[in-house]
Formats: structure tokens, C-alpha cells, sequence
């Protein structure tokens, strides 16, 4: 399909003027088979890894359909509506619309957690074409009447599995049923489990599917790498990578919060500047973050798994797992940040001996080994294996007999995506959350996350 280009497919002049300044010229792979079948109004549901072109895929067609013979909305209304798991993706589809739409007089705007709800309120007062939100606050606003969704005639779900994994499927129904029964609908998502293929059923008429990549097969062009090393000598072999200049803007992902700060700290003690980013931090101070990484201005950006999809950062070289997912899909997305855009980049992984079952179930999925490569490091301290064999708990201390409680998001946090497993806590069910986390009050889910 070399020959296509976004001209071939039928985009629009205005767009094609605003995608050739930005040096998109060929369409990728999802691009070139989503377009034409978005254009002529059917309902798509695509399948493909992080990095392939997603926002585009959907984003182009949308614009066009809006501009031919465009109506102002009405107060209130939104015309189309996209749902993103996380504020950092819902931003970034918002940003590139805007860039795709630039010589179309479309509105648009963003609705999302963890900041106050007055602007979201007056930007929705006149009405926009292109409403995209995060599920939580959006309910919110539409059962106080401050968003109406009758007026919807294109929807848009991406990273669906995402969505199931933060336990946002519930009100991604109920918004299902604000919106009108006749509409063109697209869902995305890498994967492809139960729940989400009944949630197609339900809202989508006869989609066309688009597979660009087998399930869990990782991003093309990544190196992969993985150390055998204890806990205790992580953040030891952190830095000794990190001697190498060609490591020159790097993203580290842990598993939780506290682990994402500690990092931070410790790559600050020692003369590295990095910001960390999870779902304990005000939106502010997370854009704050990626701002800065954006820039060049922090060399690392230390993250949970709320980055792993929706952050799309140029030429990040490295990616490193300070430790394994516990969901291997993680995986996926994680190492899916380099390498994008048909660029190359490296995975670098550690892994201690109470990561193996991780290990293996990430080898599973993406059914390929990943060889070890030796360190330097010296022989671990009688301090170092003593700690290194002490039984490790969930941070916090343990209140009310539930695992790993004890410590609150706060800050506009409550990122449900965000609160990551200890190695030696319960397995999650069906690729969601822990169990004990199941029943927690959507209310409260709402007033802060996404």
C-alpha cells in the first residue's frame, strides 16, 4: 500500500493542508484501511497496538464529516463525543484534532478529572462540535444537565481495554444511553477481552473490524532487553545505564505510586533530572511534568502505568520496566512509547526473583523470549540479602483487614488505573482490578479520577 496516500483515501483539502504541515504523508497501515470506511459512514471497530496512528485513523474522518455543510451546536450539546481512559490521552486526542482541524472553524473541548469543573461548565455553554472527555467527570456533568448528549451523531471509544482495566466500562454504558440510537460509532483497543466484546455488541451496528497487529504483539523496532538483578540493586543499575548519553530522554515505569516518587528522588540525588507522574498529582503538576520531559528540560520521566497509553512524546529512546507489570498487556503499552511513527528505540527491563511469574505470562502474550543481558554490578551486601529476603507487603499499613490499604490518593488523584499491585498480593481477575477494589463507590471514583 505504498501507493496510498491521504489524498487517494478522499480527505479534504483543509485537512490535507493542515496534515502536510505537519509531515503526514503517508498513511499508516490503520489509517490507510479506517478512513475510507469511517468516510462512508459505517460503524468500525479497530484492533491495533499503541503507536500505530489510532488518533488520525479516527480523527480525519471525524473532522470531515463535521465540516460538510456545518450547523453551530447548541447549548450544551456536543455533536460528537470521544471517551479516553486517562486525562493525559483525552488532552492529547483534543491537541491533535485541533493540529488536523486548524483550517476548519470546528469548537472543541476537553472534560476530565481532577480540575475544577467551572471552566468545563462555561466551555460547554455554547455548545461544541468535538466534545473529549474522561468518563467519570463527564456523567458527572451531564446528571447535573451541564453537558446534553441528544445531539450526538459520532462516538468514539478509545482504548477500551483501558477502560475495563480502570473499571470505566459501567459508565461508559450510562453514557451509552444519553446518546442517540442513530449515530455512526468507532471503538478502538489493543486488545480484546469479554467484556469488551459485549460492550461492541451493544453499542455498535455490524462494524466493520480492523486488525493492523496481532493481539499483544509488541511495538516493531524495539530492541528488548532484560536484567536479571535483586530489588535492592535497581535503582543501582538505574543509574549506571544512565551514564550512557545516547539514554538522552527516557521514560522508567513502576508499579506504584510511592516506587515512581523514590525513583524520582533518588535520580535527582544523584544528578539526573526527572519528574515523576501518577494519579496521586493534581492534573497541574501532571502536565507540569510531561511538559518538561516534552521539552528536554527532564531528561527521565518516572511513571505508573497511567502513562503507558495516551502520552505521545518524540524520540524517546529508552523505555525502562524499573519493574515488571503485572498485567502483561502492560507491557505492551509501556514499551509501545518508544519507537513510534516509524522510529526505533529500546526496552530495557529488570526483573528480581519475585518478578519471574511476570516474566513469563509477558513472554506468553507476546510470544517471544527476551535474552538477558549480564550487568557489572557487584555481588549484593550480607545487608542487601538480608533486606532483599525479608517478605515484602503493599505499602501502606494494612487497615480494616484490606490488602494494601491504608494510603489515600489525594491531590485530585483516585487514577483507578493507577493503583498497582504488590508481586506477592491476590492475581487480578480477568485482566482487571484486584477484587477488593471492585465494589468502590463510582461517586468517589468520579470526584477524582480520570
Amino acid at each position: 500500500m505504498t501507493d496510498v496516500t491521504f489524498e487517494s483515501l478522499g480527505v479534504a483539502e483543509p485537512i490535507l493542508r493542515a496534515l502536510a504541515a505537519e509531515n503526514y504523508t503517508i498513511p499508516t497501515p490503520i489509517q490507510a484501511k479506517a478512513i475510507p470506511a469511517l468516510l462512508a459512514g459505517r460503524d468500525l471497530l479497530g484492533i491495533a497496538q499503541t503507536g500505530t496512528g489510532k488518533t488520525a485513523a479516527f480523527g480525519i474522518p471525524l473532522l470531515q464529516k463535521l465540516s460538510i455543510g456545518h450547523v453551530p451546536p447548541q447549548p450544551k450539546q456536543a455533536k460528537a463525543l470521544i471517551l479516553a481512559p486517562t486525562r493525559e490521552l483525552a488532552v492529547q486526542i483534543e491537541e491533535s484534532l485541533r493540529t488536523y482541524g486548524r483550517f476548519l472553524n470546528l469548537k472543541m473541548t476537553v472534560i476530565l478529572g481532577g480540575v475544577n469543573q467551572n471552566t468545563q461548565i462555561r466551555n460547554m455553554s455554547k455548545g461544541v462540535d468535538i466534545l473529549v472527555a474522561t468518563p467519570g467527570r463527564l456523567l458527572d456533568l451531564v446528571q447535573q444537565k451541564q453537558v446534553r448528549l441528544d445531539a450526538v451523531n459520532t462516538f468514539i471509544v478509545d482504548e477500551a481495554d483501558r477502560m475495563l482495566d480502570m473499571g470505566f466500562i459501567r459508565d461508559v454504558r450510562k453514557l451509552v444511553a444519553f446518546i442517540p440510537k442513530q449515530r455512526q460509532s468507532m471503538l478502538f483497543s489493543a486488545t480484546m477481552p469479554e467484556d469488551i466484546a459485549r460492550l461492541v455488541h451493544e453499542m455498535m451496528n455490524q462494524p466493520e473490524r480492523i486488525e493492523v497487529a496481532p493481539q499483544g504483539k509488541t511495538a516493531d523496532r524495539v530492541v528488548q532487553k532484560l536484567f536479571f538483578v535483586p530489588m535492592a540493586q535497581k535503582r543501582q543499575l538505574l543509574s549506571e545505564l544512565l551514564k550512557d548519553a545516547a539514554m538522552n530522554r527516557v521514560i522508567v515505569f513502576t508499579r506504584t505510586k510511592h516506587g515512581a516518587n523514590r525513583v524520582a528522588e533518588h535520580l535527582a540525588r544523584t544528578g539526573v533530572v526527572a519528574e515523576a507522574i501518577h494519579g496521586n498529582k493534581s492534573q497541574n503538576a501532571r502536565q507540569r511534568a510531561l511538559d518538561l520531559f516534552k521539552t528536554g528540560k527532564a531528561r527521565v520521566l518516572v511513571a505508573t502505568d497511567i502513562a503507558a497509553r495516551g502520552i505521545d512524546v518524540d524520540n524517546i529512546s529508552h523505555v525502562v520496566n524499573f519493574e515488571l507489570p503485572n498485567e502483561p498487556e502492560s507491557y505492551v503499552h509501556r514499551i509501545g512509547r518508544t519507537a513510534r511513527a516509524g522510529g526505533e528505540g529500546i526496552a530495557i527491563s529488570f526483573c528480581d526473583s519475585s518478578e519471574r511469574a511476570y516474566l513469563r505470562d509477558i513472554e506468553k502474550l507476546t510470544r517471544m523470549k527476551i535474552e538477558p543481558v549480564a550487568h557489572d554490578l557487584p555481588e549484593l551486601t550480607a545487608e542487601q540479602k538480608a533486606q532483599a529476603e525479608e517478605p515484602r507487603r503493599p505499602h501502606g499499613h494494612n487497615r480494616g483487614g484490606k490488602p494494601g490499604g491504608g494510603h489515600k490518593p489525594h491531590g485530585g488523584g483516585g487514577h483507578r488505573g493507577d493503583v498497582a499491585a504488590d508481586p506477592h498480593a491476590p492475581k487480578k481477575r480477568n485482566g482487571s482490578r484486584s477484587h477488593w477494589n471492585r465494589t468502590r463507590d463510582s461517586s468517589a471514583r468520579r470526584a477524582g479520577g480520570a
